[in-house]
């Protein structure tokens, strides 16, 4: 059983930042792909973020282009979602997950094998 733990959720206001985190503790950090998603009260789980297992492959939603980045420490088995320019539109539980596999889409929650518990971030007014 595979197991992330999530940290670096919290409050801000508007503008601000926070940088999330997902560790493997005790586990190789061979995951073919970490994704983030988030998800938004009443809302479906959507996708953020992903990057392969080389670091140099990185994917976003449009929505958050330009303000989240990706970024993986294979070292630490880590990966990190820095945020910038936070809106309430932002306002959501992160998801960090991983798959092993490759050749399905990595937009979808439906390709990746293992979850973390989530993480709460708000971001006010």
């Amino acid at each position: 059983q595979v197991q992330l733990v999530e940290s670096g959720g919290g409050l801000v206001q508007t503008g601000g930042s926070l940088r999330l985190s997902c560790a493997a503790p005790g586990r190789t950090f061979t995951f073919y792909r970490m994704g983030w998603f988030r998800q938004a009260p009443g809302k479906e789980r959507e996708f953020v973020a992903t990057i392969y297992r080389s670091g140099g492959t990185t994917y976003y939603t449009d929505s958050v282009k330009g303000r989240f980045t990706v970024v993986r420490d294979n070292a630490k088995n880590t990966v990190y979602l820095q945020m910038n320019s936070l809106t309430p539109m932002d306002t959501a539980v992160y998801y960090c997950a991983a798959t092993l596999s490759g050749g399905t889409p990595y937009y979808s929650p439906t390709s990746y094998n293992y979850w973390g518990q989530g993480t709460q971030v708000t971001v006010s007014s």
